[in-house]
């Protein structure tokens, strides 16, 4: 009978002592509150507690990435877009993730879609394409101030994606495409303007020295005449003085 008696005694004890001994990570904490009071942070390790007085709640404390869903965004210009984002975020003091704020992951992640859409709200759609890496740090500043209280820490805030309505897409294509074709036309006229400047002087060299100005011709014909099917008709050599008087006329008309 005394075993009998014993041995559910000794039970008891092995599972209440089983039940004191509390072991955490290297990256958790156990916030321990007994009777409803905070004792405060324990671990990393082996520590023990009373059983059925103290309360132990687990905290990691990696650095945990939170994906912000998409949010609809008006800009400054009135234009409507839709933004996702990625949190990341870590605790710093377990004590404070646990009693200033209720389910601090959630908190954090609604505190954070609320904040994309009040700072993207506030900037043009120029400034939301361009200027992401400064809107990203922006956004991680404020949340960071937000969330201190609380005993997180903030690290970084990361814009994924941004999509436009088909009609802003196509007017993006239009601005685009037009802006291409004025920097063409300002090189091609460019262009002209030196192909001008040396005509110019090309001309005054052939009246200064006209037989130049007869080898530049036979030098075309030269290049004419390697199409097969060209007849090519050339004036006589004594007729260099038309030639000088044209490359004349040609001097004078630019000198206009």
């Amino acid at each position: 009978m005394d075993w009998m008696t014993a041995i559910p005694i000794i039970f008891i004890v092995l599972i209440i002592i089983a039940s004191s001994v509390k072991i955490v990570k290297e990256y958790e904490r156990g916030v321990i509150f007994r009777l409803g009071r905070l004792l405060g942070a324990k671990g990393p390790g082996i520590f023990f507690i009373i059983p059925f007085v103290d309360r132990m709640q687990v905290i990691d404390l990696r650095v945990r990435a939170i994906d912000i869903p998409k949010q609809m965004v008006i800009t400054r210009d009135n234009v409507t877009v839709d933004v996702d984002a990625v949190l990341y975020f870590r605790v710093l003091d377990s004590t404070l993730a646990v009693t200033k704020v209720e389910r601090y992951a959630s908190a954090t992640s609604l505190l954070a879609q609320t904040t994309l859409r009040d700072i993207l709200g506030a900037v043009e759609l120029d400034t939301l394409l361009t200027e992401r890496e400064a809107l990203n740090k922006k956004l991680q500043e404020i949340l960071d101030r937000s969330t201190d209280p609380w005993g997180i820490k903030v690290t970084a805030v990361t814009i994924k994606g941004v999509e436009l309505p088909d009609t802003m897409l196509r007017s993006i294509a239009r601005q685009a495409e037009a802006e291409r074709e004025k920097r063409s036309r300002i090189i091609i006229a460019d262009g002209e303007l030196k192909a001008s400047k040396a005509m110019s002087d090309a001309a005054k060299l052939y009246e200064e020295n006209p037989m130049a100005m007869r080898l530049r011709e036979l030098q075309t014909l030269s290049d004419v005449s390697k199409e097969k099917n060209l007849i090519v008709v050339t004036p006589a050599l004594g007729d260099t003085g038309s030639t000088v008087a044209l490359a004349t006329g040609i001097s004078e008309r630019m000198k206009r």
